[in-house]
């Protein structure tokens, strides 16, 4: 894995994983973004907040990038597209949100794949990559994730990255509309650590 950043105020980071690359979504992504969200969208619908009306515009989209842009400029947040690295093509997204310093030093981690590319391993291939970011570049401490009890698919992802499950948390975020219940999960620099020396 490789973490890349160029250094100009236009910076953006490369993030190589096996079989994925990551990095910051750009304007010129509208069309292949808007195009694989649409998609997907009965899929991804019953676990992501309600969508805006205007979700999928190109003009909801800017408004999308600059949110990122400023996140990141604060160190609020990082946001970034996932391509499979055979065919070059976007398959998803992933966040590292609510950033939190101080003695907390954690972040919250999203995700989202498009359906044609659900059940081949490439979410947990692109988790994993993203995790030396997080505790290397970011100096993260803890990354934590929540997931639907039904959503064994995102289940199975944080296990498999190494994530452990800490407690269900009730009514926890608004998704589609509605509270829903979620356990909660969280991967610690030593924990990841740990296993990076055992691989």
């Amino acid at each position: 894995m490789a973490f890349l950043r160029a250094g100009n105020s236009s910076e953006w980071a490369v993030i190589q994983g096996r079989g994925v690359w990551l990095r910051p979504p750009l304007m010129s992504d509208y069309g292949p973004w808007a195009e694989l969200r649409a998609q997907g969208r009965a899929h991804l619908v019953p676990w992501e907040p309600a969508w805006p009306r205007d979700d999928l515009t190109r003009s909801a989209y800017r408004r999308r990038i600059r949110h990122y842009q400023r996140e990141a400029r604060d160190d609020l947040g990082y946001a970034f597209l996932i391509f499979d690295s055979d065919s070059e093509r976007l398959i998803g997204g992933l966040t590292l949100s609510n950033v939190r310093r101080g003695v907390t030093q954690s972040a919250m981690l999203g995700y989202w794949l498009g359906l044609p590319h659900v059940g081949k391993g490439f979410m947990t291939r692109a988790v994993t990559a993203v995790l030396p970011h997080a505790f290397e570049q970011l100096r993260l401490h803890r990354v934590e994730a929540a997931a639907q009890p039904t959503n064994q698919r995102s289940v199975g992802v944080l296990k498999r990255a190494g994530f452990v499950e800490e407690g269900l948390a009730r009514r926890y975020l608004k998704i589609n509309g509605v509270w829903q219940d979620h356990l909660v999960f969280a991967i610690l620099a030593e924990d990841w650590m740990a296993r990076e020396v055992q691989s």
